[in-house]
């Protein structure tokens, strides 16, 4: 997960996002959604046909350098990455701040993510409508989310200039000046707490709350929303929130597009030059390392959910890529990794099962995931545990190694294929201020990772005595009564 792009739609997730590799998503509100000035939303929809051909093409040619990321700190204290793409009549913007959920008091948990969902209610002047309607009149589109490290605000846009002026002074409005409506925080607060009660009766649900409180238990990562929690929220936590953490030295910009760096650099003073001063943004503690142990959720459905895991890495990690590389072959790679074979091809148990290190600030977590029938779950868990220690006492072999880097590598350019794909990467790289020339060395620092790295990294980094596993579900279709090893968690732990 490198990064976030949620669609600012009437009702925010409140729950915790899954962190995944940036993403090109298309928004809830844009322009073609209102029906309005069809000629905008014509040239955008235009460009994203024009974008697929060219990435089309690009497929059919040798490998391409990484775009070159220009950075400078603006008189504001914004750091800024900037990426000149002249292919189409487009420019991509992002803001992230160091406003993330990890700041959310623990018995206001989903504050951060209320105050960046309801920056458009409301800004200065405008009300909710007057901004919708000036969205859809630029043919514009605005999406925004919150991870842990982070809360962000993108903005697409035509180059033109009365269309990108007019949209870089509607961004700045809403960071600058939200007015956080009370009327308007009541109906998405009623709405949050209603979608999220609905969530609280599902086993997926239940067992990704349970296993991020677990594997984070004491940490400001593992706070997980309520219901209660949401209810606590008023206008003046989001004001302050607000106040405190949307400020310029706490800001990272990234910009992608048809415009050159002098246009950049005044768009990057623009959308911060009004921002409230606030103090440093200090990074999260690290996390302690949990201790093995299963817990259960009571659930009827017929379906286990199972999560395994432990912490895993962080977004600057000295073992980042021989736990990359490590991962595809262990549950990474789909259908030719080697909980696929075991699991899905050799013995039917589930559809689907996958791993992931999601690294973040801090030392994200490495997950182990799967779907299968309750009767059938203690098997299937048997054998996911036997192939993550097989994978950790011998690494992967020569043949899986090479398949992974090559898939890894020659997928590379896929996620670098238009604007928005890029942007997601340019902001990633300013937020966790990466080196500038990290997409050039991506594939290198691939290819170089060996058999022994891999089994050195795996061995030390992720370690049996700390496995977390959470089993819901699946009450529906076992008859057996749960192992003695296991700890049985009420659903409602699920919230905590």
């Amino acid at each position: 997960m490198h990064g976030i792009r949620i669609a600012m739609t009437a009702t925010p997730n409140f729950t915790m996002p899954t962190l995944a590799p940036p993403i090109d998503t298309l928004p809830a509100t844009t322009a073609r959604a209102h029906g309005r000035t069809p000629s905008a939303a014509r040239i955008i929809r235009f460009a994203r046909l024009a974008a697929f051909s060219l990435g089309l093409a690009a497929l059919a040619t040798p490998a391409q350098a990484a775009p070159e990321i220009q950075h400078w700190v603006a008189p504001t204290g914004a750091r800024v990455h900037f990426v000149e793409s002249r292919a189409l009549p487009l420019v991509d913007i992002q803001i992230d701040f160091a406003a993330g959920t990890a700041l959310d008091p623990a018995a206001k948990a989903g504050l951060a993510s209320m105050t960046q969902a309801l920056l458009d209610a409301g800004a200065g002047a405008l009300d909710e409508q007057t901004i919708a309607d000036r969205k859809a009149d630029l043919g514009i589109e605005v999406q925004g989310g919150a991870d842990n490290d982070r809360a962000s605000l993108s903005l697409r846009s035509l180059s033109s200039a009365a269309e990108l002026d007019a949209a870089v002074e509607l961004v700045a409005t809403l960071l600058a000046r939200p007015s956080f409506p009370a009327d308007i925080l009541e109906r998405e607060r009623s709405r949050a707490i209603a979608g999220l009660r609905e969530a609280l009766t599902k086993p997926a649900t239940l067992a990704a709350r349970q296993f991020n409180a677990t594997l984070y238990a004491g940490h400001p990562y593992g706070n997980n929303s309520t219901p209660e929690s949401l209810a606590a929220i008023g206008r003046d936590d989001l004001v302050d929130f607000h106040r405190r953490h949307y400020g310029a030295n706490r800001a990272a910009v990234a910009i992608v597009g048809d415009l050159d760096r002098a246009a950049a650099e005044r768009i990057a003073i623009r959308l911060t030059e009004a921002l409230p001063a606030t103090e440093p943004a200090a990074p999260p503690p690290a996390p302690t390392a949990t201790t093995a142990q299963v817990l259960r959720i009571p659930h009827p459905s017929a379906q286990a959910h199972i999560l395994v895991g432990q912490l895993g890495m962080a977004r600057q990690d000295p073992d980042y890529f021989p736990l990359l590389v490590g991962n595809h072959v262990l549950g990474g790679g789909g259908f030719v990794s080697r909980l696929t074979k075991e699991v899905r091809e050799k013995r039917g148990f589930a559809y689907s099962v996958y791993s992931f290190l999601a690294p973040q600030q801090v030392t994200g977590p490495f997950q182990i995931g799967l779907q299968t029938r309750g009767g059938q779950a203690e098997e299937a868990l048997a054998v996911v545990r036997a192939t993550l220690a097989a994978f950790l006492a011998e690494g992967p072999s020569a043949e899986e190694l090479q398949a992974a880097r090559d898939n890894i590598i020659n997928g590379f350019g896929l996620r670098l294929d238009s604007n928005a794909k890029l942007l997601d990467h340019v902001a990633m790289i300013g937020f966790y201020r990466l080196p500038l020339d990290w997409l050039d060395s991506y594939p290198r620092q691939v290819e170089a990772v060996t058999v022994e790295a891999v089994r050195d990294a795996w061995q030390r980094r992720i370690r049996p005595e700390q496995l977390v596993t959470v089993i819901a579900g699946g009450d529906g279709d076992r008859s057996a009564a749960p192992a003695a090893d296991a700890t049985s968690a009420p659903a409602g732990n699920a919230a905590q």
